[in-house]
């Protein structure tokens, strides 16, 4: 992960979570309440932070960002708590009967409800998004916690997000996928995932248009820096038991190829022979000033200094996208967005995107697209601030400041001219090591930020950056964002790929700076000293798609190369060895200068192994009879070494497959942290080991091989399925309909799958009459049935069958007597 410093660095910052603003601590409660006691004061309670910050108000009057009619009206939105919004999951089997309990339900509820003394708007859905699967509360995140009366909405709503059903997340954050076209065959790349609510919105979107019991036929690839956050986003996506996602833990800058060496292109077997893209989502680091009204503790820490620090960045990751070794696909769309409302993080990055690849890529109109969404065109001209001062064009940028302010943070992004007037005051000033004479850590005090305007008259850009789309607080009650749609109509040429010129893509990075990176929830973390940062570098980094095998860095060397062995059991068998070391010329070359990834297979990392343990196979297929339709050899892995002591075998669709293969062939330079579905997990206990089959089908995995399974399978009625659900475990002799216990006594001794007869009285034992079953994962005793499924699943499952299921004909039993014989004689596992 790229120099050790900057890891240990970032990874700080994650070791515990961000601090809630809005709410004071009791124990910082009870000091600030012994404290005043001590000093004879009374203690008035608690105190809001100051939600203004007149750096901020000069610096975005001065941009124009809106129009000076509407700056109060803006500022009082940015000083407002935002809404609470979630996201409704289409691929969920009850995503239907949540909207009609929205509708019928909470809405008219609520709409009477009286919350901390006032009438609260009833929740709505976001008019712009599509089906009506995305809502907003009118009301914040402190009140839907805090009040009574919104109590049972609150709990639905954990409830619901914690299984998976709906996302709680920013209502501007759903935006940007919905820009990027997604279809199911396509190969999409998130570069910057964490924490994994748009990821999840993506894999909703591939999932969308396909059959029940069937897989996209493309993928997702999300990747995130730090090592922990790639643990968030595995922990949120899980929540969707997709089988068509990787997670890569890389620099999104410095993202891998993935592409076969010259001696396999003739292979014939070989599925891909290069991983591109056709859809790509950058949604870089950024200051995160958009997210004011979620993050208030920002508007103390906000300098003009934190945008300017991250544009190269933001330009190296797109740039590493759209030229890098072809990552995007010639004809394929990129998504830039970023939650900053600062034109030097956004139409100064778009712009110079647009400068570097020519007439190879173009800014895409959507301003029909989402007709509902209210949006501000980008802007074409803006100035630059630096150390107090407003610059116009790169021309006002003193000498001494020019490693830190680019040409391409103004609009017309020309070069430096050789001599400035400006030259002449460089370092003579009295400047501390981290800013100026009058500033603290590198950060401008709030009084020296008021300097008056130079009255220069900004550059205004010839691109037609009004394409782009700046979403703003007071238009639709929301957070700030903004979005830029690119698509790819050609190859970048070699020549502008390998064309040297002192732009905003450095060379290199300093190996003590802490690259930024988006806060839990996507909140940015504070960069109050990015002001000063070096990124200019002394040349460009942008690598030639003609030229594939071209360093990511200038001036260092090729690592040794993988060797490479064409017999694929072998390549697995290796999989978890030491990582590849590169060669003594590139230790030699790399002095220095910040190390690259070594590419090849990583330490500390568990294998990706593809389970072959033929045996074991056959008894998973004979046990619940695997339909031979069903692609199951060749798409299990495991990520233990050791055959003989594997727990989890997951599974995977035939294009992460693909992937896989293609990766193992090509050194292994993706480093994966989390891959494919948890299909089988073995059973431990000792009633388990003596089944004839020791693994048992997962909670994830039950809903894709459900429909291809023969065995092990059983029908009950829904007073059965409940009381399963509701005790767990039930006796042979304790359930209602005895035919159904008389079939459970019948199955082989291990998992088998319990499914919900919505017909009253009946027994059918067909899955052709209903595409959608409710269906649990158990385990056939001796004596019982015991439910392998989690509390918080039953909880909800049995919540919905009380509701979709009417109640069935007189039981032999009534539920009363059912209920006191269990509790009389609980079951034995």
């Amino acid at each position: 992960m790229g120099g050790r410093g900057r890891s240990r660095t970032q990874r700080k910052h994650f070791r515990q979570g961000r601090e809630n603003v809005w709410k004071r601590t009791k124990s910082d409660d009870s000091a600030a309440a012994a404290t005043d006691d001590a000093n004879g004061k009374t203690n008035q309670g608690w105190e809001p932070f100051a939600t203004q910050n007149p750096g901020f108000d000069e610096y975005y009057k001065e941009q124009e960002i809106v129009s000076p009619e509407e700056w109060d009206s803006f500022i009082e939105y940015l000083r407002k708590p935002l809404p609470a919004a979630f996201r409704i999951n289409s691929s969920c089997q009850f995503y239907l009967d949540i909207q009609l309990q929205l509708e019928n339900d909470f809405m008219k509820s609520i709409q009477a409800e009286d919350a901390d003394g006032f009438e609260v708007d009833p929740i709505k859905p976001l008019p712009w998004y599509p089906d009506n699967l995305a809502w907003q509360s009118n009301f914040s995140r402190n009140q839907l916690r805090k009040s009574q009366t919104l109590e049972r909405f609150h709990e639905f709503l954990k409830l619901e997000n914690e299984i998976g059903n709906i996302t709680r997340q920013e209502a501007v954050s759903m935006v940007p996928p919905l820009f990027l076209d997604v279809r199911p065959d396509h190969f999409v790349l998130d570069m910057c995932a964490a924490p994994g609510s748009k990821t999840f919105q993506l894999l909703e979107m591939i999932y969308n248009l396909t059959e029940p019991g069937t897989l996209p036929s493309g993928m997702i690839i999300a990747n995130d820096l730090d090592v922990q956050r790639c643990n968030l986003l595995i922990h949120q996506t899980k929540r969707m038991c997709t089988a068509n996602l990787i997670v890569t833990n890389h620099e999104a800058q410095h993202f891998p190829s993935c592409q076969l060496h010259r001696h396999h292109s003739e292979n014939s077997k070989i599925g891909i022979r290069q991983l591109e893209f056709d859809r790509v989502l950058c949604d870089v680091p950024c200051s995160g000033d958009g997210t004011l009204r979620k993050a208030p503790d920002i508007w103390r820490k906000w300098n003009a200094g934190n945008g300017n620090g991250l544009h190269c960045l933001q330009v190296q990751i797109a740039m590493r996208v759209i030229s890098g070794l072809a990552l995007l696909k010639v004809g394929g769309r990129m998504v830039y967005s970023t939650c900053s409302m600062n034109p030097v993080e956004n139409e100064a990055v778009v712009a110079e995107i647009l400068r570097r690849c020519g007439g190879t890529v173009e800014l895409v109109d959507v301003s029909t697209e989402l007709p509902q969404l209210a949006r501000r065109p980008g802007v074409k001209k803006w100035k630059v601030r630096d150390k107090g001062q407003w610059l116009a064009s790169c021309n006002d940028v003193p000498k001494y400041r020019r490693t830190v302010i680019t040409p391409g943070m103004f609009p017309s992004g020309k070069l430096f001219k050789e001599t400035s007037e400006h030259d002449i005051e460089a370092s003579n000033g009295e400047t501390n090591e981290n800013g100026d004479a009058n500033s603290e850590n590198g950060v401008q005090l709030m009084d020296e930020s008021l300097a008056p305007p130079q009255n220069l008259e900004a550059e205004v850009s010839t691109l037609p950056l009004e394409r782009c789309m700046r979403i703003v607080p007071h238009d639709q009650n929301s957070g700030a964002f903004f979005i830029a749609v690119l698509h790819k109509i050609a190859p970048l040429p070699a020549p502008a790929a390998t064309e040297k010129k002192p732009t905003s893509l450095p060379e290199k990075i300093d190996s003590n700076t802490t690259q930024p990176i988006k806060e839990l929830d996507e909140m940015k973390e504070d960069n109050s000293n990015v002001d000063d940062i070096d990124l200019s570098g002394e040349g460009d980094v942008q690598i030639s798609e003609a030229n594939p095998d071209a360093d990511l860095l200038t001036g260092v060397g090729e690592e040794e190369e993988v060797p490479l062995d064409n017999d694929e059991n072998s390549i697995n068998e290796e999989n978890a060895k030491e990582v590849t070391k590169p060669s003594a010329d590139v230790k030699k070359t790399a002095s220095g200068k910040r190390k690259l990834q070594i590419q090849g297979r990583w330490r500390g990392v568990d294998p990706v192994i593809f389970y072959k343990d033929e045996s074991v196979v056959g008894k998973i297929i004979d046990f619940y009879g695997i339909k031979e339709s069903f692609p199951f050899k060749g798409h299990l892995i495991t990520r233990n070494n050791d055959m003989n002591h594997v727990k989890r075998i997951y599974y995977v669709s035939n294009s992460v497959k693909e992937a896989l293969e293609l990766n193992f062939l090509a050194g292994q330079n993706l480093k994966i942290a989390s891959v494919g579905m948890k299909m089988f997990e073995r059973q431990t206990s000792k009633e388990g080991t003596s089944a004839p089959c020791l693994f048992r089908i997962s909670s994830e995995g039950l809903p894709l091989i459900l429909p291809h399974i023969t065995k092990q399978i059983i029908y009950a009625s829904a007073v059965d399925f409940k009381h399963l659900l509701k005790y767990k475990s039930i006796k042979f002799s304790d359930f209602v309909n005895q035919e159904f216990a008389e079939k459970a006594m019948k199955l082989m001794l291990g998992c088998c799958v319990v499914i919900l007869n919505r017909e009253n009285g009946g027994s059918s034992d067909s899955l052709q009459e209903d595409t959608k079953p409710i269906a649990i994962g158990c385990w056939r005793g001796r004596t019982n049935v015991s439910v392998m499924v989690t509390a918080l699943d039953c909880q909800e499952l049995l919540e919905r069958v009380s509701t979709l299921v009417s109640a069935e004909a007189k039981p032999e039993v009534s539920e009363i007597e059912l209920d006191n014989t269990i509790n009389e004689a609980p079951a034995n596992s």
